[in-house]
């Protein structure tokens, strides 16, 4: 019998590439046509995304707890409905204020209640001693979106316009979005099954040691929130995340300025960002379970870091080999900044109450992240490039490095914790 956990696995992979698509991968996608049919400028286009993350900040902090609290599949339903409606009503946007009111508000919660912050953490529920490769397997679906839908969607945008854009990725969504939302399970005991598939006699035995000191140390939010770890860990990622929205929102427009085609840029997220992103992740989660995660993301921050210089260079030479190369080593890195930060927060703060202490922590690391694409376009309009705005993040990714080895894991509090149920409890 195939434990239920693999299926929610297939579930969050749909759900990130959805939900990262929909907000970053497919900005590229729109960010020329529209400002240009509009007579937008690119910070104009940009200001958006970052409403949208401060938005993000505030909601998400609900979001953790409901999640904690078994109603996952119901969250998910909504927010395809929203997301859906959003993607749609955009293809009808004449003015700023609409745009910023769709993709600021609408295409955030949405998002927020399909995205990482649903799965992930009821992934980390469902998994303990295989949390790294199931995450990172998950985690895929966010490369993947990078691969599949701007080479879907640009050929379809250049040919009928980015509203036809809009409507057709309206469609994708809510039709791989809808079916799947009802697979959703909240933790395994509450459906007689107990963390990576284990029997009852395995988790009352030595087998389960691992499952139950998860458990068992587990964090509260107010306990989470007194301890320096937690600081630490969002001051790392949040400025590790000025980098990675920057790449997945100006990839395409970068490449085009640099008088390479739509195509091209197109296919540098593609195939040289998105799919080594894509096929790192599970590498990068099975080392999650055997190697320290915070040494994993420091790695994992320097090869983002050494790619973007190669990227900059490779594109003042025109030259499309070593740009592609540098793209790889950038996607290569950003593959594993998602499941390593999942598997951080879990593994020292516990699946008890992970949504929670994750939510609470998101407006603070989201906050980081938010200015980082917005400066970047700012950049664009004073300057006319992005090369100095593209070494800067480079820099942000090695400050972060630097960063997340001073993360020291939290002592568990002295207190007597009620043990998890088994299925047989």
């Amino acid at each position: 019998m195939i434990f239920y956990g693999y299926y929610l696995v297939g579930v969050a992979f749909l759900a990130q590439l959805i939900s990262a698509g929909s907000q970053t991968y497919v900005a590229g996608v729109f960010l020329v046509p529209m400002t240009e049919d509009l007579d937008w400028t690119r910070f104009e286009f940009t200001t958006a995304q970052t409403i949208g993350r401060f938005v993000m900040a505030f909601f998400g902090i609900f979001v953790g707890t409901l999640v904690d609290r078994g109603h996952a599949r119901r969250m998910m339903f909504i927010g395809i409905t929203i997301l859906g409606a959003g993607l749609w009503a955009t293809s009808y946007v004449t003015e700023l204020w609409q745009w910023m009111l769709l993709r600021g508000l609408l295409f955030t919660v949405g998002a927020a209640l399909v995205g990482n912050l649903i799965v992930n953490v009821t992934l980390s529920k469902w998994f303990v001693e295989q949390r790294g490769r199931m995450i990172g397997i998950a985690a895929m679906g966010v490369s993947s979106a990078g691969i599949v839908l701007p080479l879907v969607l640009t050929p379809v945008v250049d040919e009928f316009g980015w509203r036809v854009g809009w409507r057709v990725l309206a469609l994708i969504a809510m039709g791989l979005i809808y079916p799947v939302s009802f697979l959703m399970r909240s933790t395994p005991e509450a459906h007689g099954l107990n963390p990576d598939g284990k029997s009852d006699e395995e988790m009352a035995s030595s087998a389960g040691d691992r499952a139950r000191a998860d458990f068992a140390n587990s964090l509260t939010r107010a306990e989470a929130l007194r301890t320096a770890t937690l600081y630490q860990i969002v001051i790392a990622f949040g400025v590790s995340g000025i980098g990675l929205g920057t790449m997945l929102f100006t990839t395409i427009p970068f490449v085009t300025d640099a008088d390479f085609s739509r195509r091209t840029g197109a296919l540098m997220l593609a195939l040289a960002v998105a799919a080594p992103s894509a096929l790192s992740k599970p590498v990068w989660g099975v080392l999650l379970d055997r190697v320290a995660p915070k040494a994993l993301a420091a790695g994992s921050f320097l090869v983002a870091a050494a790619g973007m210089v190669v990227v900059v260079l490779a594109a003042q030479a025109h030259e499309v080999v070593p740009l592609a190369v540098g793209f790889v080593l950038v996607g290569v890195g950003l593959g594993g900044q998602i499941p390593i930060q999942e598997v951080i927060w879990a593994s020292y703060f516990g699946r008890r109450h992970l949504g929670a202490v994750r939510s609470v922590a998101m407006p603070f690391t989201l906050f980081f992240g938010a200015g980082g694409p917005l400066l970047v376009q700012w950049y664009f309009d004073e300057v006319g490039d992005y090369n100095g705005a593209f070494f800067a993040v480079g820099a942000a990714w090695v400050l972060a490095a630097a960063l997340v080895m001073l993360v020291r894991r939290p002592t568990p509090p002295a207190r007597l914790t009620e043990a998890p149920q088994t299925a047989a409890s």
